[in-house]
């Protein structure tokens, strides 16, 4: 998966104003994880507000969830 594609559908799970959508993000920063590294999901984190509105913490290490 794309960055950009991670950003798209993060921002629909964001649009839902649920805590329950927070499962479906760490499942997207795992996928994020696999292909691109900690990095980009430490900025996805930090671009998005993950941190505020999910609490999803840079440095989180997803890759338990594939």
């Amino acid at each position: 998966m794309n960055l950009n594609r991670a950003r798209e559908l993060i921002g629909v799970q964001l649009q839902f104003r649920s805590g329950y959508n927070r499962n479906s993000v760490r499942m997207i920063l795992a996928e994020v994880q696999k292909m691109h590294g900690q990095g980009a999901v430490d900025q996805l984190i930090r671009e998005l507000g993950l941190e505020n509105r999910f609490d999803l913490k840079p440095g989180t290490d997803f890759s338990s969830l594939r």
